[in-house]
């Protein structure tokens, strides 16, 4: 039995549900460590995985995002929000040019999602401002 007496008591399932939840109400700190757990008793799930780097990046753990992203990338290559997951990490780190493929996937996968265009045309523009601005042309 768990010794915190508000955390589920079952598998990932319940996990992943209650972290979920926790998401969803904003609080996305409790619902990293809740979905830290469901990828322990379930790793590689997909579904535990973006749940879960969902929550350290709304919980500003860009980092650890940008890593969770990519092992969904892995387990899940086709997941055009992994892919748009994983470039918007990747972005915030300041690692344009992998932000940009993972982007371009994205849109490519689903091109209807104005928020990957969107963030592909940030990251590129910040690419070209770059290169201008170092006179590499």
């Amino acid at each position: 039995m768990s010794s915190d007496p508000g955390a589920p008591s079952g598998g990932a399932y319940e996990w992943l549900q209650r972290g979920l939840a926790l998401l969803s109400s904003g609080d996305a700190e409790a619902a990293a460590v809740l979905l830290e757990r469901a990828n322990r008793d379930q790793p590689g799930s997909a579904s535990v995985l973006e749940a879960l780097a969902r929550a350290q990046f709304d919980a500003g753990r860009v980092g650890q995002a940008a890593t969770t992203f990519a092992s969904l990338v892995e387990v899940a290559p086709d997941s055009d929000y992994a892919r748009f997951g994983l470039g918007l990490s990747l972005s915030r780190l300041d690692r344009f040019p992998e932000a940009a493929e993972q982007l371009a996937l994205a849109v490519a996968m689903r091109p209807d999602r104005p928020e990957y265009r969107d963030s592909l045309t940030q990251v590129r523009a910040t690419l070209r401002a770059r290169k201008e601005a170092t006179g590499d042309r």
